[in-house]
């Protein structure tokens, strides 16, 4: 890289603030106070994300009479769920691809669920008047290498005669251009229904403001400290107060796990993403995007990018850090040298928007596990559920999870809970120093294939064949 255009591209950085752009919102609602005191209920929820939210949420539909407790331990929407690119998508399973990989026998029904899961977030958001620019523009998975063209034809190819590509289209090189028009664009795979844009505070919000107005009682700034049997039920330790509930549902993902047997199962990896200034309509033109789909690069280490309500372009992913030890910590959330990387590839793919400045850089812990999608689980003899490993795409995901979650806690036989998805777990992480080497040298690997032509060395192949190797 030459050092001018370094210095060009990070000049672009120069007034960008180190916060989520969505969290940076002047309509931010004021937490709920802390748990003081002793409080019972008939659900406590852990956790303020997406996941808790909406598991409070479901619960209270299923049943307005049941009493229903949330804790958070700092606000809600703070970390992940406030954090993300806003790609809200119907897949449950990391990808369509993913998915076959892991679950042939059942990816029909999969997908099914997750067009059905997607359609319900829709309707939610409608029903309770949502305001968090909820846009069912689909997705376009890009190629800009040419071997990654020749993959996404023949994936479209592949999963055509599987049935499975209804809504989705390839697009070669012209044909995607006139979707977003940059010249690193080769071909193009347009999931036309599958996935919607969104703002992601602005969602965890909203879904707290339902939560209140059902009737759940929302604690913030109220960590969850010890989890622990109490006579039919669970008790659970807060800094200035304790709950007593006949079930627990878990929605702490990237944070340890109150089930300390669940823990080996994540790891922390930490994302990094920068917002634009607003679009002129000169500079909107000149890139097209007129159909505001989200899109992603066909790179191991790859990209994700889409418009903001008003129109600004988010640009994020690429490197993925994981720290080590697995600890989350506030540090890590602001990366400069990953800034200036992601600048430089961002003027690379859109070269007519030389001049734009960056308002926002930030970063933040996603929940990784080894199979890269959610898994699930009960403790406690029943009596607490959990759900993790979301993997990055968890805004669409974590309210099938949700669903998972309180049909364990019922004891109930779902289409759901007999998903071999569900009744399974993935691999658990080996402990350090052995988890740092095996992620270091899998980046190594990854970055590797993507400079001679996606050829995975035989580290990744024996990743794969243990269930283990990955993509984007």
């Amino acid at each position: 890289m030459a050092p001018g255009a370094m210095s060009r591209w990070t000049t672009s950085l120069s007034e960008a603030r180190p916060v989520s752009y969505w969290l940076d919102d002047p309509g931010r609602p004021a937490p709920e106070p802390a748990l003081t005191g002793p409080v019972t209920c008939d659900l406590l929820v852990v956790g303020g994300g997406y996941s808790g939210l909406w598991t409070a949420l479901i619960a209270k539909e299923r049943d307005p009479s049941r009493d229903v407790v949330l804790v958070e331990g700092r606000e809600v929407g703070w970390a992940a769920s406030g954090r993300n690119g806003g790609f809200c998508a119907a897949s449950l399973t990391h990808g369509l691809a993913n998915g076959l990989a892991r679950w042939p026998g059942e990816i029909h029904t999969l997908e099914r669920l997750g067009a059905r899961n997607l359609d319900a977030i829709e309707e939610t958001v409608a029903r309770h008047s949502i305001d968090c620019d909820f846009e069912r523009t689909g997705e376009i998975d890009v190629a800009t290498e040419p071997y990654q063209a020749e993959e996404l034809r023949s994936w479209y190819e592949e999963i055509a005669a599987r049935g499975l590509a209804d809504g989705i289209e390839f697009l070669d090189a012209h044909t995607v251009r006139e979707q977003v028009d940059s010249p690193t664009f080769l071909a193009g795979l347009h999931d036309r229904r599958g996935v919607a844009m969104l703002n992601p505070a602005r969602l965890a919000w909203g879904l707290k403001r339902v939560c209140l107005a059902l009737g759940v009682r929302v604690y913030e700034h109220t960590p969850a400290l010890t989890l622990k049997r109490y006579g039919a039920g669970m008790a659970v330790r807060t800094p200035y107060g304790a709950v007593r509930a006949r079930r627990v549902a878990l929605g702490t993902n990237v944070f340890p796990s109150l089930v300390r047997r669940v823990r080996p199962y994540t790891v922390p990896v930490y994302d990094y993403a920068l917002m634009t200034e607003p679009l002129t309509d000169a500079q909107l033109a000149s890139v097209g995007w007129r159909n505001r789909q989200g899109l992603g690069d066909s790179a191991n280490q790859f990209h994700y990018f889409r418009l903001s309500a008003d129109n600004r372009i988010l640009w994020g992913g690429y490197d993925a850090v994981y720290p080590y030890g697995g600890r989350v910590r506030a540090e890590y959330d602001d990366r400069p040298e990953t800034y200036a990387r992601l600048a430089g590839h961002f003027f690379t793919c859109f070269p007519q928007l030389e001049g734009v400045r960056f308002t926002h850089a930030w970063g933040g812990a996603i929940d990784t596990c080894s199979r890269f999608s959610a898994f699930f689980g009960t403790a406690h003899a029943g009596r607490v559920a959990y759900a993790a490993g979301y993997t990055g795409l968890g805004v669409g995901a974590t309210r099938f999870g949700a669903e998972v979650m309180l049909d364990l806690l019922a004891g109930e036989r779902t289409e759901r809970t007999e998903l071999e998805m569900v009744r399974s777990k993935p691999l658990p992480f080996p402990p350090e120093p052995f988890a740092w080497t095996g992620i270091a040298l899998t980046k190594w690997a990854l970055a590797r294939a993507d400079a001679h032509q996606g050829r995975r060395n035989l580290w990744l192949r024996t990743m794969d064949r243990l269930g283990l190797g990955f993509d984007s």
